[in-house]
């Protein structure tokens, strides 16, 4: 069975055609003379006066002589800036279910190969049909492969996929927001209307097709903005209603703790998140503690006041402080360390104070392994610095998995949006027999855990090289061989030293060593000194 996605306005939000043509402007592919060219060719076609080869025939144009890698390596750009955080967590979670029971899922898309095919590889789909520009010897001739991949075109590499897996159409999902696809939507036997335009929904209604909009992205509407600044300014206004504690108590734990429940509760509150914890008893259970969770979202950050509510200390990036000067003072007093994530040497050094807030003042540490947001709920690579942390502290290390704290802010987005987070806290790691020498063991097995959760791939240990043990040994050899020569010199020495002291004042230096004394030394040559290697040489 076929489960077959558009991808503008379905997986997406909006069109990714702009946000290419915005860049094409940018970079100076498209000139302006060109753009307005374009823009008539796509409002021709929106009235139905061009037909879409006629329009992707004059984009194309301007694309001649152009390398095709450089707009693979852009579309890898433009989805990890801008693509990813249009896709609709709901559609995520669609594809992800098909996957489970074991449909073949596709994308089919009128759109060009470098707007969707980053999109799919994060979403686990192998299979994209596109429309195709016609390439020779690595750049675009300007011209466009027929059929293109609209209206008939999308039937046909629907049957040609379903031909090539032995699927049945008439039992098979296609998922469209656009009467353009309507040829395809009838041609299979589970239409499905998603985010459907006014067109299509009335369609949809009258022959009973099953309808789906989501509100999770696109355009925010004027109350989410409010709410969202509200939310972020909460930060400072906690800190304020924390000052009197202060005074009164003369406890400046005390007032960050008043302070920091009060951010969770009217942050989480204003946004409209509601967050599910599993394993909620591992929060408390060993204090202090290092807690690790995986980072999607500027959320995360209300997640874990609103989990762990008092006694914590912190690691932010040291662009906070430029970015929001004043948001970054009020961290920096809660106790949040800043460091320069460019600089592994000084992020060591300025969280020293942090071993010291575990081990004399009894709080917690929380992190984000990975270091920074990740475009998707797919993990980045853990670093090692809260390990080294824990260790040194001698605390253990929590992990807390996050699974889908993009669906409330993804990375890049300003807007907090209603959502309903799920969370699961982890038992207590041990780190009491932990090394140094076999921290990238640990921190891998940190994050297979994680991995499992979320049901992510896991790393597996880095193979020995072949022949490793073999040069090992050589090198030990050498390294003995080295040691006797050096006892060997030393000898000779020790020899000379006692040869020079026995001779009477005056006697002239036996033949052997004024022969040594006065041997020209050659000078050593090197093969590669008068010539370059050809690049076929350096192959051999």
């Amino acid at each position: 069975m076929l489960a077959i996605f558009d991808f503008d306005g379905t997986v997406i939000a909006g069109y990714s055609a702009t946000t290419f043509i915005r860049e094409q402007l940018k970079r100076g592919d498209l000139s302006p003379a060109q753009f307005v060219e374009l823009m008539r060719a796509m409002a021709n076609f929106g009235l139905g006066n061009l037909g879409f080869s006629g329009m992707m025939a004059i984009n194309a144009q301007f694309m001649r002589g152009v390398e095709e890698e450089t707009y693979h390596e852009l579309g890898r750009k433009l989805y990890t800036k801008q693509i990813a955080r249009l896709i609709y967590p709901e559609s995520r979670a669609l594809v992800a279910a098909h996957q489970a029971r074991g449909h073949t899922v596709a994308i089919i898309s009128s759109a060009t190969p470098y707007q969707v095919e980053p999109a799919a590889a994060d979403l686990g789909i192998e299979h994209v049909l596109c429309t195709q520009l016609e390439v020779l010897d690595g750049k675009f001739t300007g011209g466009v492969i027929s059929p293109t991949c609209f209206g008939q075109g999308k039937v046909t590499a629907a049957e040609s996929l379903a031909k090539q897996y032995h699927a049945d159409l008439d039992g098979s999902f296609f998922y469209s927001d656009s009467t353009d696809d309507l040829l395809l939507l009838e041609r299979v036997g589970h239409p499905r209307a998603l985010n459907p335009s006014a067109k299509l929904d009335r369609i949809a209604r009258a022959r009973q097709w099953p309808i789906a909009k989501f509100g999770s992205r696109g355009r925010p509407t004027a109350t989410q903005f409010v709410r969202s600044v509200a939310a972020t300014s909460s930060l400072v206004t906690s800190f304020m209603a924390g000052l009197p504690v202060y005074a009164l108590t003369g406890s400046r734990r005390e007032s960050q703790n008043f302070s920091f429940s009060l951010f969770a509760d009217t942050a989480t509150a204003l946004i409209g998140m509601d967050i599910r914890v599993r394993g909620e008893e591992h929060l408390w259970s060993h204090r202090p503690a290092v807690f690790v969770f995986n980072h999607q979202s500027k959320a995360d950050v209300v997640i874990a006041a609103k989990l762990l509510r008092r006694d914590i200390a912190g690691v932010g990036k040291q662009e906070i402080k430029k970015e929001s000067p004043i948001i970054g003072m009020v961290m920096e007093l809660g106790g949040v360390v800043f460091i320069d994530r460019a600089d592994g040497k000084s992020a060591i050094n300025a969280m020293q104070p942090l071993v010291d807030a575990m081990r004399k003042g009894g709080k917690s540490v929380v992190i984000a392994p990975e270091g920074t947001r990740t475009v998707s709920p797919k993990m980045a690579p853990f670093k090692k610095g809260a390990f080294h942390l824990a260790m040194q502290a001698g605390v253990p290390i929590v992990p807390i998995v996050i699974h889908n704290s993009g669906d409330v802010a993804p990375k890049g987005d300003f807007v907090f949006r209603p959502a309903t987070v799920e969370v699961e806290v982890l038992p207590p790691v041990d780190t009491s027999r932990w090394r140094v020498e076999t921290i990238d063991e640990h921190v891998r097995e940190v994050r297979n855990m994680f991995a499992r959760v979320l049901g992510q791939p896991e790393e597996h240990p880095p193979a020995a090289k072949p022949g490793a043990t073999a040069k090992i040994g050589k090198k030990k050899t050498a390294g003995k061989r080295k040691d006797k020569d050096i006892d060997k010199e030393k000898s000779k020495d020790k020899r000379s030293k006692k040869a020079k002291t026995t001779a009477t004042p005056g006697a002239k230096k036996a033949p052997a060593l004024r022969k040594k004394a006065t041997r020209p030394v050659r000078p050593k040559l090197k093969a590669t000194s008068s010539r370059k290697s050809t690049p076929k040489q350096r192959a051999s």
